[in-house]
């Protein structure tokens, strides 16, 4: 019986030993097997987004240039940006057919004006350029329209064709001061009134042209009263009797207190 048991364990023995071997063996490998499929996985999913990517500039691209043949008396260029990003910079009398065009259009949807801005280049003839970027849910894309002007030249409010813009252009007439024609209320919306200047200009001081803090000494339109915080049930009524004695023998001659 020892014999049987001791042969069956050696041929088990036998069995299992290049199987543990194997084993090892795997373990080892193991890691650098998994870098080399995380590595051309990775390279497959970079490639991919690469020709997505290259793939939607085209488009893009494509976009672009067909509207440029469409408007070719407002749109002055077409071009891409660094981060692959669509741009049209047209003439100031072209912003309304221009964004009418982009909303409406039914290769284009772009119906959310989700920012619009200006950026001040002092020194150029028409030193502000602004900056309309536009949204398309539909196709899931964004566009940037820019135009320019100067200090003393109106340009047309974009309120007809996107309501927002009434807000972003009365925050651009109070910083920057550009004033856009047939807007429905003009006026500052961030600093305060009487105002001078704008300050978002390059050429505005730091310290402002005004000085607006003014100090004057505050007056109370009310005396202090006085209150009394102790409870009408009081638990303890004796406790409450040597107050009041207290507080009269403090008072001067002649004052009593007024009881409610």
């Amino acid at each position: 019986m020892a014999a049987v048991s001791v042969r069956s364990l050696l041929r088990l023995g036998a069995i299992a030993g290049p199987r543990v071997l194997l084993k090892n063996q795997y373990k080892c490998c193991k890691p650098s097997v998994a870098a080399a499929i995380f590595t051309q996985q990775s390279r497959k999913l970079s490639s991919e987004v690469a020709l997505k990517e290259d793939a939607t500039v085209a488009q893009l691209s494509e976009f672009g240039q067909y509207v440029a043949s469409i408007l070719p008396k407002y749109i002055q260029q077409v071009q891409m940006t660094q981060t692959k990003e669509l741009e049209l910079l047209i003439a100031p009398e072209g912003i309304i057919p221009v964004l009418t065009f982009l909303k409406d259009h039914t290769n284009a949807q772009y119906k959310s004006l989700a920012d619009q801005t200006v950026v001040d280049k002092l020194g150029k003839p028409f030193r502000f350029e602004i900056v309309y970027n536009l949204l398309s849910l539909r196709y899931n894309s964004r566009i940037r329209v820019k135009t320019y002007t100067d200090e003393l030249t109106a340009i047309d409010s974009a309120n007809p064709v996107f309501k927002v813009a009434n807000w972003y252009e009365r925050e651009i007439w109070d910083m920057y001061g550009v004033f856009f024609a047939d807007h429905p209320d003009l006026r500052r919306i961030l600093t305060d009134y009487g105002f001078e200047g704008h300050p978002f200009r390059k050429d505005f001081p730091l310290t402002g042209y005004v000085e607006r803090v003014v100090c004057e000494p505050v007056e109370m339109a009310q005396e202090f009263r006085r209150f009394d915080f102790q409870t009408p049930w009081e638990n303890f009524p004796a406790h409450r009797e040597e107050i009041e004695a207290a507080q009269q023998s403090q008072l001067p001659q002649g004052d009593k207190p007024e009881r409610s």
